[in-house]
């Protein structure tokens, strides 16, 4: 599947391996139970490391081991399967994650934006998917009411930056 980040296209550095190949040089992203089993091995090769959760994977698991990763991919096994969302949150706002964040699985072209807000900067995306397609979902949501993981201002921080002149009544409490 091609690889898309919010720069654009680009190839895939890592090598994503079964449980059973032997370690290649070079990145490699490796699934969670793989990582465990040969965690001081893989940190020890000291080459970029990803690792790839499941849904039901929760990214505590990987616990201060993951500021030693340069990748999570999370994966979305339906598209209505919204755990993923709270893990990339989670990664970002409670474990101070700042490596790169994949989306990988069925998700929609609609969800992009979403996945953006929660702290994923990467996707793997079917053939035929246009770098206008991620520009047009990344350009969806231009106000914001919940805050997340992207810090962006929230229409209740945007309103209360307005302030009417002094000695002019507040037209959003003001009755006349």
């Amino acid at each position: 599947m091609p690889l898309i980040t919010v720069d654009g296209f680009r190839e895939d550095a890592f090598t994503s391996l079964a449980d059973d190949v032997a370690l290649p040089d070079g990145a490699v992203l490796v699934s969670l139970p793989r990582f465990q089993a040969e965690r001081d091995a893989l940190i020890a090769r000291n080459a970029p490391l990803g690792v790839r959760l499941r849904s039901d994977e929760s990214p505590e698991s990987l616990g201060e081991d993951v500021h030693r990763l340069s990748l999570v991919v999370l994966e979305f096994p339906k598209f209505r399967d919204g755990r993923a969302f709270s893990w990339a949150r989670l990664l970002r706002t409670r474990q101070h994650f700042t490596g790169d964040i994949r989306a990988a699985g069925d998700f929609l072209i609609d969800q992009i934006a979403y996945q953006r807000r929660v702290g994923f900067n990467e996707w793997d995306v079917a053939e035929g998917f246009a770098e206008g397609d991620l520009r047009r979902a990344l350009s969806e949501i231009s106000n914001v009411y919940q805050p997340s993981a992207d810090g962006r201002k929230t229409i209740r921080d945007l309103r209360a930056t307005v302030r009417p002149p002094l000695g002019e009544p507040n037209p959003r409490t003001h009755r006349t």
